[in-house]
């Protein structure tokens, strides 16, 4: 099948510099334009509209044990009344998997990464990814606080021996990368702290914060894991948390590393101790460390929940949640909680969250390494991603929403005095090319000849956020899934995963061990590809080594 789009203005830095061309796609793959290809079996006029890959989200929390729990504990945010379609149960229930794919597949989203895979839930939150239809998917598997690995590291084992033991848990859990969560908090609240710093010591394991990262980002690079450490540092939401940002960045020794909604790291103190906008110190910080990626975490207003195995967290701000339920589970590393709350625009604090989130885009020294997200649904909705695109590509759009805010939390922050807009190129670095190198999936975020005809065509509307919201076009595997900015229906996206090598003596450790602690066998924590029936779910993305 040969598709055309014609005449489009083309924005994809990968590729070069925008132009107005044809874009083909021939049997789910972008191909080189040549008049020997015949005519088109299907052409889409896309004159005066903005043709770009499609876009690719490194950290939304989409699906899970915390997903579900957060659904339960808060049905008042996605009842649906209204009968479903057939084979659909859910199809109209508001973020059930259906309306994840669908939305996200409507603003021109094609891939999404579920940054918090626990080990022991691997199953359920496989299952739950591959019903998310149209989007391809993947998910970061969440090492570094269990026993098993602290235990290696009180024992002073080989650095091998480390490496094997997360690779097993990588394949296993069939991940994309290896993510750690407040590196030995969760042990640390186990034992009754309730702070944590990079260089406190686990009780009873006798390894520091930094000790647990530097084995991490060893044991990332000598796996081959084409993603950088996922970071989720200490200190989450605490002013002065920008120094903990340097101190790890400084742990890193100039090793690849990726920080996690790094918003919620950027709040400084003043001389009382206050909070204030530390978004400078931490763009500084970035500039300095070629080696550092993020993604920011954007805080947009109104209400959500907060989802985290940063249990620790979770704990603390147990206290303001909104409504006043909440649930917390305390395991081996993985538990966490599940705590609601709203961002009010007439609140000074969120106010300023929000404008701290805007600060670092309009800071950042590279969009190839300051990513969108707003830790869906942490941060606010992903379904928000529009409006924040249309803030930051229009400064009078962002003065207008400052004008709202509490003078406290104008005084606070530099926003204001920031007028830079983002370009079509910078988007489609920050929203495409940039989160899907990072990740190591080089077949898309471009539309270079040989990648996955992933493509979303938009009308070019003055009002991004209009823009953005609903694109004329979505092409996935080069089949049209959205039209006028609505999903088709249902497709099966794929999730992608790796499969790295590593010492077989470590499958006979790794048994004997879940057998003794857990009393059941390795299996009960497996992914068989037979639970997904004829389903072709998953593919193997190479490793670096």
């Amino acid at each position: 099948m040969i598709i055309r789009l014609k005449g489009g203005r083309v924005v994809d830095p990968v590729g070069g510099a925008t132009t107005v061309r044809d874009v083909v796609l021939v049997d789910g793959r972008i191909v080189e334009d040549s008049p020997t290809l015949g005519p088109a079996d299907e052409t889409y006029d896309c004159t005066g509209r903005i043709v770009m890959a499609g876009a690719v989200d490194v950290h939304s929390h989409i699906a899970g044990g915390n997903v579900t729990m957060s659904r339960l504990l808060l049905p008042e945010l996605h009842v649906s009344e209204d009968p479903a379609g057939d084979g659909l149960a859910f199809g109209t229930a508001k973020w059930s998997g259906w309306e994840t794919g669908r939305l996200y597949a409507e603003m021109g989203f094609t891939t999404v990464v579920e940054p918090a895979l626990a080990p022991t839930q691997a199953m359920q939150t496989h299952l739950e990814l591959a019903d998310i239809p149209i989007i391809d998917r993947g998910a970061l598997t969440v090492v570094g606080n269990d026993d098993h690995f602290l235990s290696l590291l009180r024992a002073r084992e080989s650095r091998d021996a480390v490496r094997d033991s997360l690779a097993y848990l990588l394949k296993q859990s069939k991940g994309l990368g290896l993510k750690v969560i407040n590196a030995g908090g969760p042990a640390a609240f186990h034992s009754g702290l309730r702070t944590f710093d990079l260089d406190d010591v686990v009780p009873h394991y006798g390894v520091s914060s930094r000790e647990i990262v530097q084995s991490l980002l060893t044991a990332v690079d000598q796996i081959g894991v084409p993603h950088p450490l996922h970071v989720h540092a200490n200190n989450l939401g605490m002013p002065g948390a920008p120094d903990t940002i340097a101190d790890t960045i400084a742990a890193a020794e100039g090793r690849r590393m990726h920080f996690a909604h790094i918003q919620f790291y950027s709040y400084g103190k003043d001389a009382e101790g206050g909070m204030i906008s530390g978004a400078e110190q931490i763009a500084a910080s970035l500039a300095d460390h070629p080696n550092i990626t993020c993604d920011v975490g954007q805080v947009m207003f109104g209400p959500t929940v907060t989802i985290s195995l940063d249990l620790m967290k979770q704990w603390q701000g147990a206290a303001y949640a909104k409504p006043m339920k909440w649930s917390l589970t305390d395991g081996d590393a993985e538990g966490g909680g599940v705590v609601p709350l709203v961002y009010k625009r007439k609140t000074w604090v969120n106010a300023l969250q929000w404008a701290i989130g805007l600060e670092l885009f309009l800071l950042s020294p590279d969009p190839w390494r300051v990513l969108m997200t707003t830790d869906h649904p942490n941060g606010g909705s992903f379904t928000t991603y529009p409006q924040i695109l249309h803030l930051l590509m229009d400064a009078g759009e962002r003065a207008r929403w400052l004008e709202t805010m509490p003078e406290k939390a104008r005084e606070r922050t530099g926003l204001a005095k920031l007028d830079r807009e983002y370009t079509l190129e910078e988007v489609a670095i920050m929203t495409r090319a940039a989160p899907a190198r990072l990740l190591g999936l080089h077949d898309r975020g471009h539309l270079k000849p040989g990648a996955i005809a992933d493509v979303a065509v938009y009308d070019d509307l003055a009002d991004r956020t209009a823009m953005f919201t609903g694109a004329r076009y979505v092409f996935k595997d080069g089949n049209l899934v959205v039209r006028d900015g609505r999903a088709l229906g249902w497709t099966a996206g794929r999730t992608s995963i790796l499969v790295p090598d590593y010492d077989p003596i470590m499958d006979r450790r790794m048994a004997d061990y879940i057998s003794d602690r857990f009393g059941v066998g390795p299996s009960a924590f497996a992914v068989p590809a037979a639970a997904f029936g004829e389903r072709d779910i998953f593919k193997v993305e190479p490793c670096a080594n």
